[in-house]
């Protein structure tokens, strides 16, 4: 099916499939109740064989950069997590130019643990020029299960606070690569856009450049704490995380953060994510090419 078909498809299906589906991602709806909401518009003539392959993820579409591809090398590495779950894991994904040194870039996964998608965006960074580091918080369980709903339901059971404890150790461990220039940057998707906020607050000496995809803010006594250049990104249609937005952006103007906002036009929660139907192409390479030459100012 070409691109024009799909987003035909895509655009035909009712917001509210959409928001119904942001629910059930954020934990608001279970499973059960997901699929009988969207029972409801197959009664009035809706496919759920559309509606399911616009809302649910098909992994195999995210790959645009294969971890054979010869431009980059990929493995995984542990680390050290004290104050977290004593160790975590990631994938790592080099350049093979030869460089003796790359700005580094962490890749923080949505609220389900380092899919396929991800650790894609991570190789699209690689092949960029930079180190990618994509942890996975359900290490301590065994890792990311191969489906979407069992791994948020992993990541709801861990303890929050410890898988941020955890980020933040990856992050140094990124920082104090060999590799590293030590300039680090962070982008992430969803609860990864949270965690590049929270990054940005925790520490100011921590990150370079943060890239947030829809993410929530980090909590507001933290804020003051913010020096990092920030680039924004949120959908027009996120409605609950743009919620967010007004008060953030009163707290980045009052601390002089170096902050850019966009705001895409037409786009969902999770409009980067090109393995499900919110999936919007002409935003998301604009977002990435913004994303990239972004990192390129501050991180090289």
């Amino acid at each position: 099916m070409s691109n024009s078909e799909e987003n035909a498809k895509t655009s035909s299906i009712p917001q509210e499939a959409f928001d119904w589906y942001d629910e059930y991602a954020h934990g608001g709806m279970d499973r059960r109740a997901f699929m009988g909401k969207l029972a409801t518009l197959v009664a009035v003539g809706y496919s759920m064989t559309v509606l399911t392959s616009a809302l649910l993820p098909n992994y195999a579409l995210a790959e645009q950069v294969s971890f054979n591809d010869s431009d980059i090398v990929a493995n995984y590495q542990r680390f050290d997590s004290p104050k977290g779950h004593g160790t975590g894991q990631g994938y790592l994904v080099k350049p093979t130019s030869g460089n003796a040194h790359y700005p580094v870039v962490l890749v923080i996964h949505e609220n389900r643990g380092l899919n396929p998608y991800v650790k894609d965006v991570a190789r699209r960074l690689a092949k960029e020029g930079f180190v990618a580091f994509a942890p996975d918080a359900l290490f301590p369980l065994g890792g990311y299960p191969g489906n979407d709903d069992e791994g948020r339901a992993m990541q709801k059971s861990l303890d929050k606070e410890k898988i941020q404890h955890d980020f933040v150790a990856a992050a140094q461990y990124l920082k104090a690569l060999p590799e590293s220039n030590g300039k680090l940057g962070a982008v992430g998707f969803c609860f990864g856009g949270y965690m590049v906020n929270y990054l940005a607050a925790i520490d100011s000496e921590l990150l370079a450049a943060g890239v947030p995809f829809y993410g929530t803010p980090a909590s507001k006594e933290l804020r003051n704490n913010i020096k990092a250049p920030l680039l924004i990104q949120l959908g027009e249609l996120d409605e609950r995380v743009n919620n967010t937005w007004p008060d953030y952006e009163k707290d980045l103007k009052a601390n002089k953060v170096d902050y850019k906002m966009f705001m895409y036009k037409g786009a969902h929660h999770g409009f980067h994510n090109d393995s499900t139907g919110r999936f919007d192409k002409l935003n998301a390479e604009l977002a990435w090419q913004r994303t990239v030459a972004f990192f390129a100012k501050h991180l090289k």
